[in-house]
């Protein structure tokens, strides 16, 4: 056994279904009642079968019987050949006989048929014996009847056996007339009892199709309709917890716009304050405006980041209040929207000495239409370029098209990327990457956490490539056509 540090962590158990537990025991007890009924059917077979073919060999040796005649010379079977056919006519059954004196002699018939291993008792004279013996190779099944002679002290015994194919045969037709319902009726039940049991599961099916579709941040209650009563407490308790969480998260997003709201002017009057100090030591000049000037400079600097990071907080907050409830959100034409919010970031873009390429594959004839927000899918291209024009190269593009049902928005550089192991990170609130390039902007980290959130609250898809797939950072975002 591994210690703790060695061991490997074990897989997930994969959970039997609720419908495979219900039939396995079902299918369980019907195998058994199968084979119970399999060997009963076979008992019932045998026993039916050994008692109307007993009494034919019954009859056959009381027959025979009726035919010795006493005579001076001894005991004669008067047996004409019509007769011997008649016995033997079945050609797929042997049946032969024998009549023995009380030395066990044959006096008539087929030396070949075989006498019961018991001595001959009382009751042989009163009705045939049944006795089981072999004929060569094969089992052979016998009747012994004996009778005495009128006269004198003498008796014969009078033997008629048969082989057992016909019992064999009646076996198994009982066997496949009894087998082949009984099969059909147990599929029949299992196959109902399987779609009895699916269809009573199917709401639990929904509920889980119903979870799997909701976007993260949607905590309605789940649908009760059609629930059985055994799993209704369950969903219940999950309604209840999502009403939780709802609360939680829309105190902890009211706690973050309060605390935004409330440091805004704080933070303004700070800056405000640093500004006119840096003014009255300009004025005054000397060593003391020279030592001060880049504490100033810091200053200003830290009230304006944090006034950007407090804006930004708000913008956050309100784009997940508003696109929580869909509101504002319509049928637009994209275009002029990404053009309207890609235009201001141009001067800054040749400032920079960076270049801006806007490529719409539409027309205004064949408008590129999706249902959004105008204010907050601005917000969110405004602050992917800006991203690009912070972190990445030379070129920046930004591309719309339409693809497969989808509104299609690509925005890419050719900078340095994102390392492989960090593309899921991009777009989590205040992570800004971990080279010293990058952690050295003034970026807040929030401006790509807030595009993310508004593609995903509009129904969107949000994917990111960086090297070696792509040569710089592509962000692609999707959004349903209308």
């Amino acid at each position: 056994m591994q210690t703790a540090e060695g061991a490997l962590p074990a897989g997930p158990r994969r959970a039997r279904s609720l419908r495979a537990q219900l039939l396995r025991p079902l299918a369980w007890i019907w195998s058994l009642g199968l084979a119970v009924a399999a060997f009963g059917a076979y008992e019932l077979a045998v026993v039916a079968g050994d008692a109307a073919f007993d009494r034919g060999l019954q009859d056959s040796a009381t027959a025979l019987a009726g035919k010795v005649v006493w005579t001076d010379r001894g005991p004669l079977l008067d047996v004409s050949r019509q007769y011997f056919e008649l016995l033997t006519w079945d050609q797929t059954e042997l049946s032969n006989y024998a009549m023995l004196d009380e030395q066990g002699r044959v006096l008539a018939g087929d030396a070949a048929v075989p006498p019961p291993l018991q001595r001959v008792s009382r009751r042989a004279f009163e009705r045939p014996m049944l006795y089981n013996a072999r004929m060569g190779d094969e089992p052979v099944r016998g009747a012994l009847f004996s009778i005495a002679s009128p006269m004198l002290d003498r008796h014969v015994s009078i033997l008629v056996v048969e082989t057992l194919h016909k019992r064999q045969r009646l076996v198994l037709d009982v066997l496949t007339v009894m087998a082949v319902p009984t099969l059909g009726l147990g599929f029949l039940t299992l196959s109902l009892l399987a779609w009895g049991i699916r269809r009573g599961v199917a709401p639990l099916r929904a509920v889980a199709a119903e979870v799997a579709s909701r976007e993260p941040s949607d905590w309605r209650p789940l649908s009760v309709q059609g629930v059985p009563a055994e799993v209704l407490p369950l969903i219940e308790r999950i309604n209840s917890l999502l009403a939780n969480v709802e609360d939680a998260v829309a105190l902890q997003r009211r706690f973050v716009a309060d605390a935004a709201h409330q440091l805004r002017t704080p933070v303004a009057g700070l800056r405000v304050l640093s500004q006119e100090l840096g003014a009255e030591l300009s004025g005054v000049g000397g060593p003391l405006a020279g030592r001060t000037a880049p504490l100033l400079d810091g200053l200003q600097q830290s009230s304006e980041r944090m006034g950007k990071l407090i804006a930004q907080l708000l913008t956050l907050a309100r784009a997940e209040a508003a696109l929580m409830q869909l509101q504002g959100v319509e049928t637009l034409a994209l275009g002029p929207l990404i053009h309207e919010a890609v235009e201001p970031l141009a001067l800054e873009a040749v400032r920079r000495g960076r270049e801006i390429q806007l490529q719409l594959d539409e027309t205004p004839q064949q408008p590129i239409e999706a249902r959004a927000h105008p204010l907050w899918l601005g917000e969110a291209i405004s602050n992917a370029v800006d991203n690009a024009l912070r972190y990445g190269g030379r070129h920046i593009r930004v591309r719309l098209q339409a693809e497969e049902g989808w509104a299609c928005i690509r925005i890419s550089d050719d900078g340095p990327g994102v390392p492989s192991a960090d593309l899921a990170r991009l777009g989590q609130a205040f992570w800004r990457g971990e080279r010293a390039d990058v952690r050295a902007q003034d970026g807040t980290g929030l401006g790509l956490a807030i595009a993310r959130d508004v593609i995903q609250r509009l129904g969107g898809r949000w994917e990111a490539r960086s090297r070696p797939e792509f040569d710089g950072l592509e962000l692609v975002w999707r959004l349903p056509l209308a």
